[in-house]
């Protein structure tokens, strides 16, 4: 498996940056002149001493061929991950081999590679034998499932006596109690192990001082969660998707436990979400092959990056197993059989009008679908009063942005990439409208993060 000859690009590289201060700082350090014993390795192993401000060089290490994207080692006091010393080896490793010339690991590289593959077996090991453990004791798991199974119906059912209260009362009841209505709710909730309910209650918190058309919106949450409460007490009438897509949605853990799928899988997109405990990095990917999208989603600790990392434009030859439910994208990243290379690949694109008809399919099989993958083809960026729209070149119809991605910067990357021309973007389309997350030019050109 040959690593050598395979380069990213610097937006690539800059793309595994924890925060815009660790991009800027490892821009700096791109170039050879703080790098010495700089060196790659055909399995995908890149090495250097960057000089600091010590009287000892930082030793920097990073494995790209790690299934779950880059992994670094480096003997500076930063706690972020990847460091700028590690960002600037990239993208000194990215400009060509001259800087980084092929060759034997010095000791302390090869140490760290080959203690963390041999701790990366070891984990593969111990999660076989609790695999094993687990499916020993099915009585067990199954008395497990039903206890839980009782408490979140026990919470469903005071959710659903709740909303009842709030309907009889009238919606301008909600404005008056506040937040902390729906935050002792939301906890009732989590007592209940029923996660996923917790964090819908939490969102009907923010809706009365949301502005404008609050009572529209409050009142279509309290459907959508009514219609949750009401699919898990009715479970077992369901289509076994379905219910699974309902067990989902309450925020039971489920396995991936489709067969696995071996594609060349193009990554399309990678952003993250926050909040106060978690969080959230979201990977879209695209079969070459199977022409199927999945996505991967990677947690970590608040403050701390996921550790599954894959920029834009990459693409895997690698298998992938779907979680179960009922058009359910979510995908678990399996056997990985080479490292994640540059692609000239882009995925073939639908129109504005087919882009808004799949979301309307898709809400059949869950109605709770905030919106769904999907890239558009000849599309050019265009205000709409004060807001922005991507219009169809080839036809009269047009997709609004959503409010968060007009307040982004990269509408504006979108805007100069097309300079008034057609170009190809994949994103999220959804009832709020079109989040654009990466566009291509017609011509030739790499893709552009746009999140």
């Amino acid at each position: 498996m040959t690593q050598q000859g395979v380069r990213w690009t610097a937006d690539q590289v800059l793309a595994l940056a924890p925060d815009a201060a660790s991009r800027k700082a490892g821009s700096k350090l791109g170039a050879a002149g703080p790098w010495s014993e700089a060196g790659s390795s055909e399995e995908g192993t890149v090495w250097g001493l960057c000089k600091g401000s010590g009287s000892k060089p930082y030793q920097t290490v990073i494995d790209l061929a790690d299934a779950t994207g880059p992994a670094y080692k480096c003997s500076c006091p930063s706690r972020k991950f990847p460091c700028k010393h590690a960002l600037g080896l990239l993208l000194l490793w990215a400009g060509g081999e001259g800087a980084v010339p092929p060759g034997p690991a010095p000791d302390w590289a090869g140490q760290w590679i080959e203690g963390r593959r041999q701790r990366a077996q070891e984990k593969r090991t111990a999660e076989s034998a609790g695999s094993a453990v687990g499916a020993g004791d099915p009585e067990g798991a199954r008395r497990r499932a039903e206890r839980r199974a009782v408490r979140i119906t026990a919470g469903a059912t005071e959710l659903e006596q709740r909303l009842a209260d709030l309907m009889r009362g009238g919606l301008a009841g909600a404005e008056q109690a506040g937040y902390g209505l729906w935050e002792e709710t939301a906890a009732r909730m989590v007592d209940a192990q029923a996660p996923g309910l917790a964090s819908r209650v939490r969102e009907l918190g923010v809706i009365p001082s949301s502005g404008p058309g609050w009572p529209v919106r409050l009142l279509e949450e309290c459907a959508l969660i009514h219609l949750l409460d009401q699919g898990w007490l009715r479970r077992e009438r369901l289509p076994d998707g379905l219910a699974s897509t309902v067990r989902s949605r309450i925020g039971l853990p489920a396995s991936a436990d489709g067969p696995p799928l071996r594609d060349r899988w193009l990554v399309l997109a990678q952003y993250d979400t926050a909040d106060a405990r978690l969080t959230t990095r979201r990977i879209w990917l695209h079969g070459t092959g199977s022409g199927r999208t999945a996505l991967l989603l990677s947690y970590g600790a608040a403050g701390r990056a996921p550790e599954l990392a894959l920029p834009v434009g990459l693409e895997l030859e690698a298998e992938v197993a779907a979680y179960p439910g009922t058009g359910q994208l979510r995908a678990a990243l399996g056997e990985q059989f080479a490292p994640p290379a540059p692609s000239a690949t882009r995925p073939p694109g639908v129109s504005t009008d087919h882009a808004a008809a799949r979301y309307g399919e898709a809400l059949r099989d869950d109605p709770w679908l905030d919106s769904v993958p999907v890239t558009l083809d000849r599309v050019i960026p265009a205000p709409d009063g004060d807001s922005w729209q991507l219009a169809d070149a080839d036809g009269d119809s047009a997709l609004p942005l959503t409010p968060s991605a007009r307040s982004r910067p990269g509408l504006w990357r979108m805007v100069a990439l097309s300079g008034g021309a057609p170009v190809k973007v994949f994103g999220e389309c959804g009832h709020r409208g079109f989040t654009p997350l990466t566009a291509w030019p017609e011509g030739p050109g790499e893709a552009v993060q746009l999140c």
